[in-house]
């Protein structure tokens, strides 16, 4: 895959994103919304269309994202997969790119989910006490998000996106692994990363708190 498809298929998804919010400014602020999602109280602001697009913008092109990017490009790299674009520098930035693309099409493909059903993807903590509690609530917040009103539902855009970056990238990848079973296990494997991060989310405040400060 050449780093110029990469470049015109972010330029491409890009336009459409601002297409999509160019009535961004035009928006108020809406009241705080207080939600029963957990035994205590959640209180709960939605985003305005603006602060939806910065939100995309900073979770799509910021440094993390290529960070990361790199990060499991280098884990790919390790594991030789796919087997068919080899080793060295060449390789990996075609892994990078690999794994940024898919990025950039599941965060949009979300963004434009989220914005027309009014949904709210961000990671909220549960307010709750016992791990047990917690850990369910991290593990359902993968599946649900927030409407506009508090309330949770299933989130359509966060796995729609999931599975149509995984289906979508097989455009470029390598025949061995263009079949339906080789984008399921990587839509299973980005919906597995959610969890886990959203467990992540839940617990590391606390986890930080009681480190030894030097």
């Amino acid at each position: 895959m050449r780093i110029s498809i990469i470049v015109a298929l972010a330029a491409a998804l890009t336009t459409v994103a601002g297409t999509a919010t160019a009535q961004d400014m035009a928006d108020t602020d809406p009241a705080p919304v207080v939600s029963r999602s957990s035994l205590r109280l959640v209180e709960f602001t939605p985003m305005t269309r603006s602060e939806r697009f910065r939100n995309y913008l900073t979770g799509t092109f910021g440094p993390n994202s290529l960070a990361r990017s790199m990060a499991r490009a280098g884990l790919d790299q390790l594991r030789d997969s796919p087997a068919e674009w080899g080793q060295g520098s060449a390789a990996y930035s075609e892994r990078v790119g690999n794994v940024y693309a898919k990025h950039i099409i599941r965060r949009t493909l979300e963004f434009g989910g989220t914005s027309v059903l009014h949904q709210d993807d961000r990671y909220f903590r549960s307010g709750e006490t016992g791990i047990w509690r917690r850990t369910k609530y991290a593990v359902a917040s993968t599946f649900l998000a927030r409407r506009d009103d508090g309330r949770r539902t299933f989130a359509y855009a966060r796995i729609g996106s999931a599975a149509g970056a995984a289906y979508i990238s097989r455009a470029w990848q390598p025949r061995s692994t263009t079949d339906i079973s080789h984008a399921a296990s990587n839509f299973g494997f980005t919906v597995a990363t959610d969890l886990g991060t959203n467990v992540f989310r839940e617990f590391w405040p606390d986890l930080k708190r009681r480190l030894p400060r030097r």
